[in-house]
């Protein structure tokens, strides 16, 4: 079966309960949930790994890279300045996605840009939960476009 990676940065942990008027009501565990969904139409599984620390995350990647077949990553604020993050996803060779769940954009000035967007197979913000859905449907349809 093949592998989704999904990663979660920092305070994404508390969803749900954290500026719910920013990031909604829904639980990281209801978003894992909602990807599984998705990608349950190829049989795919998703490992998911939430982490307030970066090299967490870079370590997941690295440790991941090869035996998945895609990545949903939500930097969360590493990706103002999450420069091993980065680093670690240049070396990333499947397709992924970056996900957010407000819209940087309509914030703050210091959100307007992300250190790790431009190596990106593509980036979704300011739709929710909703969101991570679109990201698990751009994976397997670019995954199934590395198929052809």
């Amino acid at each position: 079966m093949s592998v989704v990676l999904l990663l979660n940065g920092p305070n994404l942990s508390v969803l749900g309960q954290r500026e719910p008027e920013i990031y909604g009501t829904d639980t990281l565990a209801d978003i894992e949930k909602a990807v599984a969904d998705e990608v349950s139409v190829r049989r795919w599984n998703v490992v998911s790994i939430q982490s307030d620390a970066e090299g967490d995350l870079v370590g997941a990647i690295h440790k991941h890279r090869g035996t998945t077949v895609g990545a949903i990553v939500n930097p969360g604020a590493l990706m103002i300045a999450g420069w091993s993050l980065r680093d670690a996803l240049a070396s990333y060779s499947p397709p992924w996605v970056e996900v957010h769940l407000s819209n940087v954009w309509a914030r703050e000035q210091f959100r307007h840009e992300s250190v790790i967007a431009p190596l990106a197979s593509g980036v979704v913000v300011g739709l929710g939960a909703f969101g991570y859905r679109l990201a698990a449907r751009a994976l397997l349809h670019l995954c199934a476009e590395d198929a052809t």
